[in-house]
């Protein structure tokens, strides 16, 4: 695998284009994170452990309304966890941790310091696989209260998002596809979705699925309503490897304590860089000797303050 973390062929720092898409939109789409050799790479090790795949064929683990246009034809998605906890089949999927094209936009939207929330998955969907419900917002789309754990803000001149949506595409999604799905500019609503809109079956002109190609990255804030639609393609199994990140001292997720020794699982930390080690910090403040990491992916023992 080519190297990826300290690379200074890539910006350090988010660009005034993405700042604006992701405050106008709620989402921004990293272009060519991973090489072809790269994706090819991710998809080998999720061949190896296909076999642990599970199908979310049960009732009470649908994502969708069964009847309704995000349901398909059927069939289930199917989750694969603990790609962090592979040995040697994880090292890339690790590097996303603190990969340098994607440290400066993690900065720009989470703030220095950022963590990692929740245990990475890959989601799969064959042909008529089912989506996901619409779910989501700052306001939260089916009750309308607000959703501080979610939210959105802007304020002089910082972007913040209290958790932060991280797909690595694994296989193309072309126009029409299926599969990620998301209302623009949703991050700012101010009020819940009329009814049906969360399943896809009212004002779905306002629903777009974003056109990527293997090895994007699309960012998105949990505060953009956003859902999967069915997938469509026969000749192609949808892949996609799911991060969610939050601010230093924001927490959503628990898996970050409970496991052997109180933190995450064990096999996680194994070959890790510094810089990658860092994102596996518990939330608490950078000014207190939180390690950090430069804009250029590497590690940096100082703390911003």
């Amino acid at each position: 695998m080519s190297a990826v973390n300290g690379d200074s062929s890539f910006p350090t720092e988010m660009s005034e284009d993405e700042r604006y898409l992701f405050d106008l939109n709620g989402y921004v789409i990293v272009r060519g994170v991973l090489t072809p050799e790269q994706v090819e790479e991710a998809n080998a090790m999720i061949d190896k452990h296909e076999s642990e795949m599970i199908q979310r064929s049960d009732a009470a683990l649908r994502n969708a309304v069964k009847g309704t246009k995000l349901y398909g034809s059927g069939p289930g998605r199917k989750d694969l966890g603990q790609v962090l906890e592979w040995g040697a089949d994880s090292k890339l999927f690790k590097s996303i941790l603190a990969h340098p094209r994607l440290v400066p936009l993690f900065h720009g939207i989470i703030g220095k310091g950022y963590r990692m929330d929740h245990l990475p998955f890959v989601i799969a969907q064959d042909k008529g696989a089912e989506g996901f419900q619409l779910h989501g917002g700052t306001i939260d789309c089916t009750s309308g209260e607000y959703n501080p754990h979610l939210a959105y803000t802007y304020h002089h001149g910082m972007i913040r998002s209290s958790l932060l949506g991280c797909n690595v595409m694994l296989t193309d999604h072309n126009p029409g596809d299926g599969g990620f799905c998301i209302v623009p500019g949703s991050h700012k609503s101010n009020f819940k979705m009329p009814k049906g809109m969360v399943d896809g079956e009212k004002y779905d002109e306002f629903i777009r699925q974003p056109a990527t190609k293997a090895g994007d990255v699309v960012l998105f804030s949990e505060g953009t309503i956003h859902g999967a639609m069915a997938w469509t393609p026969e000749e192609r199994q949808r892949r996609v490897c799911l991060y969610r990140f939050s601010p230093a001292t924001n927490v959503y997720g628990r898996s970050y304590f409970g496991h052997e020794g109180g933190g995450w699982p064990d096999a996680i930390y194994d070959d890790l860089t510094e810089a990658q080690q860092a994102v596996l910090e518990p939330p608490y403040a950078n000014r207190l000797d939180r390690p950090n990491i430069r804009d250029d992916g590497t590690h940096a023992k100082e703390t911003a303050r």
